[in-house]
């Protein structure tokens, strides 16, 4: 949508109706990927690829169809004998293409949603592609980090789907899901598309350890971009860090603050030092605590390394507010010893700060799983109680 949306708004302002194509699952070596949008204009012009050429013509056809009758339609197309070169890809990949009309009538928020586009603010949108009920198909919620607007027809549907495209969007993830009629995750018989158009949250792992290549692995596969920061070249290369995105040579303090100033850090933003050494680790804890907006600041090493450490940025005036937000001894109480286990104790407590969780065994809550959906449930008893 984000390439298109320009070109869409035009017919929305003007009360006319237009079809967006979208790529909603891909199979195999499908050429382009989910999210891919291409847009048929009131007056038949198209703007966009859903394929690069293979099956534009069908899917052209298809929107002027959902244009002409106001029904979405969701279509795979993929390769066959009789359709390879017809309707289908010779490349020999599946796709899943939602089609629907777009108006004032079926989607009210676009022009919102092109505003915090523009000014580079996440949001993801959630469309149900698929329902027992035709009527609810093309239904939308839009999201935004501080809530969810719109309806599914149902305020536990709702709830459950706003709660994880939340989750979604907040690691920068667009994919499908699938629900039970009630909103049972897992279920069958509804299944929504969730785009997200936000950047992949940020981790900064400084100290190029083995800890830190057992980390970037497992934060890169929960969909953040990793940064490895090291004043020591000889360890701080790419080879020994596969998992991240980009490995720097420099001191720490410095890296944070230049990336500070230009604007690249944000409330989403994971703070991960293991190095364990005072000369890197005080100067650099002194401005990622007092900035005061990042997700998680956390700083690896024993309770005698964490009591020295506090001892020196109380000596360097940090104030108690400011370490108050520092998690040290960096991570979760799972009993770990290897590097790999040590970095999924601090991704689950980075995982627990995001969400509200507690970090307790799920097997002794009798409350709903999700902090939200507990909420929610208590709410609706509260307002359902008799006076």
């Amino acid at each position: 949508m984000r390439d298109v949306i320009g070109d869409l708004l035009p017919d929305w302002e003007h009360g006319q109706t237009a079809a967006l194509a979208t790529v909603v699952r891909t199979f195999h070596s499908a050429p382009r990927p989910a999210g891919a949008s291409m847009l048929v204009t009131s007056e038949g012009a198209v703007v966009g690829s859903v394929s690069g050429g293979c099956v534009e013509g069908a899917v052209y056809e298809l929107a002027q169809e959902v244009i002409r009758t106001g029904r979405p339609a969701l279509v795979r197309y993929g390769i066959s004998d009789d359709d390879a070169f017809a309707v289908g890809l010779t490349c020999g990949g599946i796709l899943d293409v939602f089609v629907e009309p777009v108006s004032r009538e079926t989607f009210p928020e676009l022009d919102t949603i092109q505003r915090d586009l523009a000014a580079s603010v996440p949001i993801g949108v959630v469309t149900v592609i698929e329902h027992p009920e035709p009527r609810m198909l093309g239904r939308h919620l839009i999201v935004r980090g501080d809530g969810v607007t719109g309806d599914l027809g149902s305020e536990r549907l709702t709830h459950v789907v706003g709660d994880d495209a939340r989750g979604l969007l907040a690691a920068g993830r667009t994919t499908t899901i699938g629900y039970g009629p009630e909103g049972e995750r897992d279920g069958e018989g509804l299944r929504v598309f969730v785009a997200s158009f936000a950047p992949r949250p940020r981790m900064l792992v400084f100290g190029a350890v083995d800890f830190a290549a057992a980390l970037t692995r497992l934060a890169d596969f929960l969909g953040y971009r990793v940064t490895v920061c090291d004043a020591r070249a000889v360890f701080a290369t790419p080879a020994r860090f596969p998992g991240a995105d980009e490995v720097v040579v420099a001191w720490p303090h410095r890296y944070f603050a230049e990336q500070r100033a230009a604007g690249l850090l944000d409330a989403r933003t994971v703070v991960c030092v293991l190095t364990h050494d005072p000369k890197f680790d005080v100067p650099l804890l002194e401005l990622a605590l007092d900035d005061g907006t990042l997700a998680y600041v956390g700083a690896m090493g024993s309770l005698r390394t964490h009591d020295d450490r506090l001892d020196r940025l109380r000596a360097a005036s940090v104030p108690e507010v400011a370490l108050s937000r520092l998690h040290s001894p960096i991570g979760l109480d799972l009993g770990a010893r290897t590097p790999e286990e040590t970095a999924v104790s601090i991704m689950a407590e980075v995982i627990a700060g995001t969400w509200g969780g507690t970090g307790e065994s799920l097997g002794s809550r009798r409350a709903p799983i999700h902090q939200d959906l507990a909420q929610h449930d208590s709410l609706a008893e509260h307002d359902s109680a008799p006076a």
